[in-house]
């Protein structure tokens, strides 16, 4: 009941910042009554020629999965989420939590066909998959501009929380650039936060604009939070989308090193002579970074002549270089700077 309250208080607190932007508030006037009621009807009309645009190529993707109970015995596990399609090919945009080592998926539209799924590839560090259906006449969602995005716009969640098909929430894009750590050894980076209410089954379900067009693939939430949900931004969907359709994944460059941002305490608990940099936890075994001679407890500071400040900064670098290209680090170890050479690899499947 709370959370039904509170997401009709956002709603309402959405519209009274229409009236407060746009039509302004009024106590003596009939007319500015009549403009505001014309505010509300344009920007609900809105709302809903979005949605019913997206909507019909929202897809309901259900899983199985084999698991153990307690006495060990191998058991099928269901699971649901939400997809958008993107292709008249029958290809559609999902999260890769949605079909993780799935068995079985299938896939259910709108007009009550349901399909096969064949899962076609991922790439886990940005949770995002693709699917295809063996179908006809589909409906397709327009793929957005994400890097158009501005905080406090509106948008709309689309998906298929608890199994309730086609279901919509409103709000608006809260920020853009958020990193969040679904799991301890998982960072998802630059994820669109939207106060459009998330819930399970949501996942891999379109964020649109009022245009109709997809900006983001719903992907997490705060779940001890009110208002608090992440998409992946669309321009990273585009990115990866015909490498996951033509290889099964992203082949990325990876260097091997699990990484500590330099703080004040860092500095201080590893008597560190510099204020920023990398400073190095662990190497990946037979890992380039092992291969090129990087130890624990060293510190990069510089890769190609470029200062890095975070692990942010290594991995913008790193993801802009090819595999097999060689990259120079200037690294502090025992109070003094060595230069190192390292040939990148292909992130191995997570």
């Amino acid at each position: 009941m709370l959370g039904y309250f509170f997401q009709k208080v956002r709603v309402l607190v959405l519209i009274g910042i229409v009236f407060l932007l746009v039509g302004g508030l009024s106590l003596n006037c009939c007319s500015a009554a009549g403009e505001q009621e014309e505010i509300i009807y344009s920007v609900q009309e809105s709302i809903i020629e979005a949605s019913e645009k997206v909507a019909p190529a929202v897809a309901n993707i259900r899983t199985v999965r084999f698991t153990y109970d307690s006495f060990f015995r191998v058991v099928p596990r269901e699971g649901q989420g939400s997809g958008v399609i993107f292709s008249n090919e029958g290809y559609i945009l999902t999260n890769e939590h949605v079909i993780h080592e799935a068995r079985e998926i299938k896939v259910v539209l709108p007009d009550g066909r349901e399909f096969e799924g064949k899962f076609i590839g991922s790439d886990p560090s940005v949770d995002l998959a693709v699917v295809k259906i063996k179908a006809k006449s589909l409906p397709l969602a327009e793929l957005g501009d994400s890097d158009k995005l501005r905080p406090g716009e509106f948008c709309i969640a689309i998906g298929n929380p608890f199994g309730l098909q086609n279901t919509l929430t409103f709000g608006v894009i809260s920020a853009i650039g958020r990193n969040i750590r679904p799991a301890p050894e998982k960072v998802l980076e630059n994820l669109i936060q939207t106060q459009a209410p998330i819930n399970p089954g949501n996942s891999g379900g379109p964020l649109i604009n009022l245009a109709g067009e997809v900006i983001g693939i719903n992907t997490a939430i705060i779940p001890y939070a009110q208002g608090i949900g992440f998409a992946i931004p669309i321009n990273t969907a585009k990115e990866i989308i015909d490498e996951l359709i033509k290889h099964g994944r992203v082949m990325r460059p990876w260097l091997g090193i699990y990484p500590l941002c330099v703080t004040p305490q860092v500095k201080e608990r590893f008597n560190l002579s510099v204020d920023s940099g990398c400073y190095i936890v662990k190497v990946a075994p037979k890992s380039p970074a092992d291969k090129g001679g990087i130890k624990e407890g060293d510190v990069i500071v510089k890769v190609n002549d470029q200062d890095i400040g975070t692990p942010e900064d290594l991995t913008q670098i790193i993801k802009t270089k090819k595999i097999g290209e060689e990259i120079t680090l200037l690294i502090l170890r025992e109070g003094e700077y060595i230069t190192i050479r390292v040939k990148l690899a292909e992130r191995p499947p997570e």
